[in-house]
């Protein structure tokens, strides 16, 4: 614990003495309950969300209606296996959430809770409820290894679809986890970190190739690598953290090797590439970790990594506009998402390392709704063009996306895919007020984590 835990501590007692608090979560160096979990709770916010100033409604409005989508379409059956589950989407159409839950829509929701909390869209005892009972859900669902399958059933929690173990989406779920754990601490605090130390990151690595497998399925066995840069880079913070089942910074530096950066241009700075240009990979890790603030061993910020990505995939959809009327300045971050024709993962803007974007027209929100930290005018911009179309909004804000070349009238999404919408609410909280990087960068396992990588403060 040298000089990033010491920035931490200090960014801590600046958040403290700003809004006038007199006390603060402790920081625990291992799994203990901090307090009695059958003592009411106070709704004491220490992560106050009062930035609104010049901030355009759709994006408060986008907040509440995102937080409102986790909250509601949660299974909230206490008698039930899946209890806390939140669906994978939402048909805007017909009402209907369908019975399939997905772990990371489940960890973008529980991120959320403390967003819920601050905002007043819910108590702290209903939060720290929410929180504490989900988590139990996952003590008690199917693991390997004590990583979960990617698609589980909304009321028992069981596999399904035959899909994978996911490395990927265990991260996910597991970063809601440590942020509720943190917020809330005592009993949910002592479950997120048990649950936190039985993954067993060691096991889901290749010594050998010296690269973290993709996927898991118990038929056939491990399938694919995260051989270069991508959403993934949460996992080698969580990963070198454990103190259970460590993969250290050996993983964290080939996978920069093995990466490729593109060129610099006129429009923007060299910047490492994803396969196929999604912007997501450039936004999901960056929800938890706070990258702006910390730099690794070379010196390298991959917050100016997304940064530059951002200002790349609004400058390729300039030169897009000529084909696509719907994809233009305020009109840009194509990245994975439902399309007319159906879901298109490679959606995404170029350069991209294996050349493999897809591009016929469609744009989904959370692209540039999942900008806002990193280029906040234009995504402010593309934010307010999109809620001028009235098909693309809904109870729950904005839906997936939208077509503007599609048929004569455009096509517009039915569904919210609720990982877009997670990635959504949290840059637009962290935008307003840091929180999520505030609560997650106090989390002793990420601490250690990011000095196991050797990353040390932004001076």
């Amino acid at each position: 614990m040298k000089n990033i835990i010491k920035k931490y501590f200090l960014i801590l007692l600046v958040i403290l003495f700003s809004f006038g608090l007199a006390s603060c979560n402790t920081t625990p160096t291992e799994p203990i309950e901090t307090v009695d979990p059958t003592t009411p709770i106070e709704n004491t916010k220490l992560y106050r969300t009062n930035v609104r100033e010049n901030v355009p409604q759709v994006i408060l409005d986008e907040l509440e209606l995102g937080f409102n989508f986790f909250w509601e379409l949660a299974n909230d059956d206490l008698e039930s296996t899946g209890y806390g589950l939140i669906p994978d989407r939402f048909n805007t159409f017909t009402g209907n959430p369908g019975g399939i839950s997905s772990i990371a829509s489940v960890g973008y929701g529980l991120s959320s809770i403390p967003s819920g909390i601050e905002n007043d869209f819910i108590t702290r005892a209903e939060g720290e409820e929410r929180a504490y009972y989900t988590l139990l859900t996952f003590k008690n669902m199917q693991r390997t290894h004590g990583f979960w399958y990617h698609f589980v059933s909304m009321q028992t929690g069981l596999r399904a679809w035959n899909s994978e173990v996911s490395i990927i989406d265990s991260a996910i779920f597991i970063n809601g986890a440590l942020t509720v754990g943190r917020y809330f601490g005592g009993r949910v605090e002592k479950l997120a970190y048990q649950l936190y130390e039985e993954i067993e990151w060691d096991w889901y690595f290749d010594n050998v190739n010296n690269m973290f497998y993709m996927g898991y399925r118990p038929e056939s066995g491990f399938e694919g690598y995260w051989d270069h840069y991508g959403e993934q880079l949460m996992v080698y913070v969580l990963a070198a953290g454990s103190p259970t089942h460590k993969v250290g910074k050996g993983a964290y530096s080939f996978m920069k090797f093995m990466s490729q950066q593109s060129g610099a241009t006129e429009d923007y700075d060299s910047f490492y590439l994803t396969w196929t240009g999604s912007l997501f990979t450039y936004q999901y890790s960056h929800a938890w970790v706070d990258y702006s603030i910390v730099k690794d061993q070379q010196g390298y910020s991959w917050f100016k990594n997304s940064q530059n990505a951002v200002d790349a995939a609004i400058a390729y959809a300039k030169t897009q506009t000529a084909t696509y009327i719907g994809i233009h300045e305020n009109s840009w971050g194509m990245s994975a998402s439902d399309g007319p024709s159906g879901y298109v993962g490679p959606y995404g803007s170029g350069p991209s390392m294996g050349n493999a974007h897809v591009v016929d027209g469609t744009v989904p929100a959370y692209g540039a709704i999942g900008s806002l930290v990193f280029r906040p005018e234009e995504a402010i911009r593309a934010i307010e063009n999109y809620r001028t179309y009235e098909r693309f909004w809904s109870i729950y804000g904005f839906k997936g996306a939208y077509n503007l070349s599609y048929s004569t009238n455009g096509w517009f999404a039915n569904d919210i895919i609720g990982i877009d919408k997670g990635i959504s609410i949290l840059m637009i909280e962290n935008y307003l007020s840091q929180m999520i990087w505030k609560i997650y960068m106090e989390v002793p396992y990420i601490i250690n984590g990011l000095e196991a990588l050797d990353f040390t403060p932004v001076e």
